[in-house]
């Protein structure tokens, strides 16, 4: 378990700086050991990733991304980017979370290959829950694989 907080890092992509400040004070509750890099735009989120794309040491264990960045088409063409990266980005495990509980985007978003879909919550404390879920499951019960990195 400890193994899996070595450097572990968290990317959240959220155009929304009042849920960023739920979402930090909850993680930095629930995940202190954890590294968390946020980013509001999608271009900010493109620019990061190539830059990590050649600094593998950088690479986040984990993409918590929303739908709306600010509209549902922006979110859908990033995830479609970040998919599309290399290998290393793109089996990044990413989860959507959303305002939206429509069957169709919570299909559409596993179609496209998240590793989990979260409605978001409403208040602190049902972030709190949720992250302290995250933390049992992300860093408690799975082995991660360590950070490779590759020689081009």
């Amino acid at each position: 378990m400890r193994q899996n907080f070595k450097r572990a890092k968290v990317l959240v992509i959220d155009d929304s700086s009042d849920h960023w400040m739920l979402i930090k004070k909850a993680m930095q509750h629930c995940l202190p050991d954890v590294t968390l890099v946020y980013v509001s735009s999608v271009q900010q989120t493109i620019e990061l990733l190539q830059e990590w794309d050649t600094q593998e040491w950088e690479l986040p264990q984990l993409i918590l991304q929303d739908l709306y960045l600010p509209t549902r088409e922006a979110g859908w063409q990033l995830l479609t980017h970040i998919k599309g990266m290399s290998t290393s980005i793109s089996r990044i495990p990413l989860i959507m979370f959303s305002s939206s509980d429509d069957h169709l985007d919570i299909e559409e978003a596993y179609h496209a290959g998240v590793s989990s879909y979260l409605i978001k919550p409403i208040d602190y404390t049902d972030w709190v829950a949720y992250f302290n879920e995250l933390r049992a499951y992300w860093w408690e019960t799975v082995t991660l694989p360590p950070v490779q990195f590759s020689i081009y």
